[in-house]
């Protein structure tokens, strides 16, 4: 056995909710394969939960594969996730820590939202749930609020863990037409997240915050907000190194510093397009794409920065009156220097 203290407390807690029996053959199984027990196997025995996870629907269970180099960007929310890397551990209880409650990811679509949360599960070691809303509620009467409370409680069960709620602002609208079902889901869901005394981390995400309840991203249910805005030219330059490396491209025969400015008011999700259909283009003509084709691919799009533009004003005056922490920039100040303008093109 080489676990380190850390690691042998990790592959305790991962294997919380299983069986004695569950337990014991994942560890052998975990010996087996490699001769040894040590640290990379925690990741192993997060997979046997998969079977617990299974039992409720409304629960959906991602495997740990991103990584804070996969995520362009966004060094200010790296570091704060960085310093509660241990935070679930008995070293920072003995301390006196409480467990971290969660956060919530503001933005609009492309920036990295749903990316930061996979990224998570895999920097902490824990298993990463997505609580699918749509899939709690039930058509017989008290049945949503049965199966949240069942998923609240499984997520409960297999904890430290992190509860991906994604876009949140489509999975907490409430409407009068469904006899107040949807009111008393949230009502549970909210009053769960401001009680809870298990260790799990919510992951909430939202494009616009116009709809959300104020209640919801009060104080004491998140440990912070923080607002993904349009990446920089640094950010844009790392965003393309990320994606060319992920499809094993190398860096230095591309103009990295020419499509970053290219890029200018694109979000992490068109740049990532933009190099798939330069690689069709290449593919198709029997060649390796380039950077001009990367630039034509570009410059067909039309961004979310002119689509948008009146979204992304308002969640930057949200961010100016201090309800947000920018993802990038340690003080308001700064990013609001460094604002990408909006006015690129014209639509």
């Amino acid at each position: 056995m080489q676990l380190t203290p850390l690691g042998r407390e990790k592959l305790v807690q991962a294997a919380l909710g299983l069986t004695s029996a569950q337990a014991q053959r994942v560890f052998s199984k975990a010996i087996v394969r490699d001769g040894l027990l040590n640290d990379q196997d925690i990741d192993l025995v997060t997979e046997e939960k998969k079977q617990i996870i299974r039992e409720s629907q409304a629960l959906e269970f991602y495997a740990a594969s991103e990584s804070p180099a996969d995520l362009g960007g966004c060094e200010v929310l790296k570091d704060w996730l960085r310093l509660r890397e241990r935070a679930f551990s008995q070293e920072a209880r003995d301390y006196g820590l409480p467990s971290p409650r969660g956060m919530a990811l503001i933005g609009i679509p492309g920036t990295g939202k749903s990316l930061t949360a996979k990224m998570i599960g895999g920097l902490w070691h824990l298993p990463l749930l997505r609580l699918d809303v749509g899939s709690l509620f039930g058509s017989l009467v008290g049945e949503s609020e049965q199966r949240t409370r069942q998923a609240l409680q499984m997520a409960e069960t297999v904890s430290p863990c992190i509860l991906w709620i994604d876009e949140m602002e489509k999975a907490f609208a409430t409407g009068g037409l469904d006899g107040g079902t949807s009111t008393r889901v949230f009502g549970t869901i909210l009053t769960w997240m401001q009680e809870k005394t298990a260790p799990c981390f919510v992951v909430a995400t939202a494009n616009d915050i116009s709809s959300l309840p104020p209640e919801l991203l009060r104080r004491g249910r998140f440990d912070e907000i923080f607002f993904l805005d349009l990446p920089t030219l640094s950010e844009r330059r790392e965003i393309l190194s990320v994606h060319l490396r992920k499809r094993q491209r190398i860096i230095h025969d591309f103009d990295l510093d020419g499509l970053s400015r290219l890029s200018e008011g694109y979000v992490g999700a068109e740049i990532e397009q933009a190099i798939v259909d330069a690689m069709y283009i290449g593919f198709n003509q029997e060649r390796e794409f380039n950077s001009d084709d990367i630039s034509r691919s570009l410059d067909r799009q039309v961004p979310l920065s002119v689509s948008q533009r009146e979204r992304i004003g308002a969640l930057r005056a949200w961010l100016q009156e201090g309800r947000a922490q920018s993802a990038s920039f340690r003080e308001s100040f700064d990013a609001v220097q460094q604002f990408v303008p909006l006015d690129i093109r014209q639509p």
